[in-house]
Formats: structure tokens, sequence, C-alpha cells
């Protein structure tokens, strides 16, 4: 993979700008406010889809496959971390003497004076960032925006807007959150992750001291969790904001009623308000919360905070339904570390009544499953009803011996509620043997996974009604 030279000098002018791997969740958001601001867009990403279409709509020049003749007369190239040295567009690139940067560079490009609220964390900033850019346009501001996911009331990850806020979800995978000139940082969690690309716990808390202590205006940051805890008590920032259940927290939440779309009353300088938001799980009062702090800290009025935050319907990839067949659900969630994992089951937990839960895990990166394999089987084996593990999607890392789905399977205590099956059809013809009328299938990750879907539902309409044996079998 190509490690990103975060102190490049960044060009005042890019030119034409062309992505490669146009079509992923943060690049082609990029390149919508590339072409929002009058931009010449080009591209090229390994397959076509919906995201593809839709840049080409824009006026952005996409080619499916990689090669070096796709670059034309571009200017400036932007990659990701996950792209590999060989890649014979960078190589061009090279060869020529362009600029390539970082997506977060071309961000950082992209921002320029705004006024920036960035949300970092490593659980919950997609969808509290989506949550901050739903509220700010139902009270009447038109932010620019960039989210790690499709908002779903608005159909876009990202967009040009008129005033002088921009949004961003601010990745902290690879330090990148760093580049950001940020005025209001709100920070959801500090629950370690990425530690190879760290080394160490201490390196990663050091990482969320540095981003906040440069927000010029405002940091807001949970008061709950307890790497957040550390970072806060590191700060010397004037102006700190708390949100969370401690009663210590400047904006708390409380009488949390978590079945089916959750509710809550929220406190804020001695005045509560009742809130039912859209979407489920304990997680999302938590993400809401921080949210209005953040609203409240850019001048928005709060009822028309609470208001807003109240027409969030969710964000794609997270517990978004898919189908139903033979009375099966079947969801998708981008959960990918076991706090996460942990937040999406007990979500579902909520709304399935009497059904049961069956996750199909995906796990991603060698390194996360490598370090992570014990967390996250014992999350599956206690929330979930049985689990169907894949086997790892790499991303940007090179395959390490040993390292599979199996590591994840085998840590299992009752070895009866789970399978590691590598073949994606033969793992949703073993979902659907499992599953019966009234459970939700849930399919769990942030690479691929959600690919799997067509394949599950496919399966569940083949699939008879499992009989006596198959369920003893399943351990139920």
């Amino acid at each position: 993979m190509i490690k990103p030279d975060l102190q490049q000098q960044i060009p005042a002018e890019l030119g034409r700008v062309h992505f490669v791997g146009i079509g992923g969740s943060g690049m082609s958001g990029i390149a919508r406010v590339f072409l929002a601001a009058g931009h010449t867009v080009t591209g090229s990403d390994i397959r076509e889809t919906a995201g593809v279409a839709a840049l080409r709509e824009l006026g952005a020049e996409i080619a499916i496959g990689h090669d070096a003749a796709n670059v034309g007369d571009a200017d400036t190239l932007v990659v990701t971390g996950a792209l590999w040295q060989d890649n014979p567009e960078y190589q061009l690139a090279l060869e020529r003497g362009l600029p390539v940067l970082h997506r977060s560079q071309a961000l950082a490009w992209l921002i320029g004076q705004h006024r920036l609220v960035s949300v970092a964390g490593a659980h919950g900033k997609t969808t509290s960032t989506g949550m901050v850019v739903t509220a700010l346009l139902a009270a009447g501001h038109d932010p620019s925006f960039v989210n790690g996911g499709v908002i779903q009331s608005l159909g876009v990850s990202a967009q040009g807007g008129s005033d002088d806020l921009f949004v961003v979800e601010a990745d902290e995978s690879d330090g990148s959150f760093l580049l950001y000139d940020t005025s209001v940082a709100l920070i959801t969690n500090v629950d370690a992750d990425h530690l190879d690309h760290y080394g160490s716990h201490e390196a990663f808390d050091a990482a969320f001291v540095d981003f906040a202590s440069a927000a010029r205006e405002l940091v807001v940051v949970s008061s709950d969790d307890a790497g957040a805890r550390r970072v806060t008590a590191a700060l010397t920032h004037p102006h700190v904001v708390t949100f969370g259940e401690d009663e210590s927290a400047d904006v708390r939440l409380s009488d949390v009623a978590p079945s089916g779309p959750v509710s809550f009353t929220l406190h804020h300088a001695g005045v509560s308000w009742p809130v039912q938001l859209r979407v489920p799980g304990h997680h999302n009062a938590v993400n809401a919360t921080g949210a209005f702090a953040v609203l409240v800290g850019l001048g928005v009025d709060p009822e028309a905070a609470v208001a807003g935050l109240e027409t969030f319907g969710g964000t794609e990839r997270r517990f978004e339904l898919h189908g139903t067949v033979r009375g099966v659900s079947v969801y998708d969630d981008y959960a990918h570390h076991p706090t996460e994992v942990a937040a999406a089951l007990q979500a579902a937990r909520s709304v399935v009544g009497g059904g049961r839960l069956i996750a199909v895990h995906q796990p991603h990166l060698y390194s996360r499953t490598r370090m992570m394999a014990g967390e996250f089987a014992e999350t599956y084996e206690r929330l979930a009803d049985h689990t169907i593990v894949l086997d790892v999607y790499g991303a940007r890392e090179d395959p390490e011996p040993g390292v599979t789905g199996a590591l994840v399977s085998d840590r299992f205590a009752d070895a009866s509620r789970v399978d590691f099956v590598a073949d994606w059809q033969a793992a949703a013809d073993r979902t659907a043997a499992v599953a019966r009328d009234g459970d939700f299938v849930i399919t769990l990750g942030c690479g691929d996974v959600y690919r799997i879907v067509p394949q599950l539902l496919g399966s569940l309409d083949a699939a008879s009604a499992p009989d006596a044996s198959t369920a003893e079998e399943s351990g139920e």
C-alpha cells in the first residue's frame, strides 16, 4: 500500500484532478465537492457502481480498470492509502512529477478558509456527522460536507454548500485528521484502534489530544468513554464541552428507551427536552447528544437543534434493511470493531422482538483480526444467537500467514453457535439453513461484505424452512 506523505506541501492550484479509486466512499464524496466547486475531475475504479454512475452524471470522466492512459492530462493525482505501489496511474504520476495527494490533503485544500466542524472518534463519527449536517440543513443553514456514508434523507455523502460552514468526518486511522484547520472538534470516543499505524495506546491518545488542542473555537468530547476522558484530562483548551450520561456532563442524556426508534431526555443549561429519534439504538441517543452540543456551540437555537436531530433518518450501511424473505429480515452494518459490533447488535436486539440475531461477520484487516479475534468472538457469542464468519478483507494490508476468519470462530466457547465459511455462496446457504421466521440476519464489516446481501436473500428464497435436525445442529 501507499503510505501518504502528510507533510507534503499542497499546491496552491490543483488544476485537473484525477482520482485513483474514485468510487470509494471517501473518494467519491471529495470528488463530488470538487465537481460542485467547478473543477475538472477524472478518475478510475475497478468496477461500475452507482456511485461511479452518479459522478459521471455530474460531469466526471471515469474509466473502469487501472491504466496509465487514464491519467490523461491531469495536473494532480488524488489517492488513498489502500492503493498499491505498482498501480500504473500512480507510477505515471511519479514519472511526470505530478503532485500526488492523499485524499485528506485534497479535502484540506477544498476546505480552505471555511469554518470547519471535524467529527472524529473510533466509532460513531459517520452517524454523528450525518446528524450535524441534517440538523444544520433543517435549521436553515447550507453547509458543505463530506461524510463517510450516504445520508439517507439526502441521498448523498457529500455536497457543496453556500455558507461558510464545512462539516467533515475526520479520519484518525492514519493521522490525517491532524491536517485540518478545525474550528469545532467533536470527539465521539477514543477507543484504541489502528494500532498498526500508531504503535501504542498512548500514541493513539496523543493524536486525539493534538487534534482537540488545535481546534480554534470549541472541543466537544464524550464524558463516558474512558479514552475520551484521558484526552480531556490532558487538554488545556479554554472551551471544552462534555456530553454523555455521566452526571458531570455539560450536555447530558437520561431516561433512554432503546426499544425501536430510541427516545431519551436531553439536558443542557438547566433546560430539558424529550427527544424521539427515527433510528434505533442506545448509541444513537449518545451520538445525537454530541451532535446537539456541536449545534448549540455553532449558534443553532437548542429547540431547532432538537427538531433537526429528530428528522435524521440514518446513513447507508448503518443498520440498513435490504429486504425480508421467508419472514427473515436482512440488514447490513459497517461495524468492524468489537465496540461497534456490540452497538449494532444491541440496536438490532431492541427491534428484533422474539426473533434471533444471526450475524455474518467479515473481519477487516489482518492486523485487527490477529489482535482482536478474542474480543470479536466474545462480543458475537454474547450478543448474537448464531454467527457466520467469512474470511478476512485485507484492504490495505498484505496477507499474514495463519490469519483467517477462523481465528475468530476458533475463540468461541460454544462451537455450535458459529461457522467459519470462506466461500460466500456456502456462507449464504448456511445462513439460510440456520434462519427461521422472525429472525434478523445482519452483515457486519467495513469491507465489501454488503455484496453478499443478494446471495443471502437468494438463499433464503430458495431454502425450505429448517427442520428439527438443522435447528439442533445450530445449537437452537
